[in-house]
């Protein structure tokens, strides 16, 4: 919970870099909230016609910057622009493609986005 309340505090940072705990931990919060609200949609009959409801609906765009900030932060961690996130534009291979660069370990050390993120980084 921690991991996630530190990415909304930083709601529209998109520099410096974000550890692989704290883009998944996000993430999976994320991922049960959306599905949490996803249920409230479904009893309270708040779908609309593409299969979202208005509660999942406003969580979206509620977390959309700090989902991006985190994203860009966590590309910074494995030595990559920000501009890589645009490969999300590519339907599978750009997806793929973004998934191994959040998997991959952070640059040991600091790099041109700062310095690492992990309390326990040696240099």
């Amino acid at each position: 919970m921690n991991w996630y309340l530190a990415v909304l505090k930083k709601y529209a940072v998109f520099e410096g870099r974000a550890s692989r705990t704290e883009f998944w931990m996000f993430t999976l919060f994320s991922f049960i909230v959306g599905v949490v609200l996803g249920i409230f949609d479904s009893i309270l009959h708040m779908k609309g016609s593409y299969g979202i409801g208005a509660l999942g609906a406003l969580y979206n765009l509620a977390v959309l910057l700090p989902s991006i900030g985190v994203a860009i932060r966590r590309l910074h961690d494995t030595g990559r622009s920000g501009w890589w996130l645009l490969l999300i534009l590519l339907p599978f291979i750009g997806w793929l493609i973004l998934l191994v660069f959040y998997i991959l370990e952070s640059q040991a050390g600091d790099n041109q986005y700062g310095p690492n993120p992990h309390p326990l980084a040696a240099p």
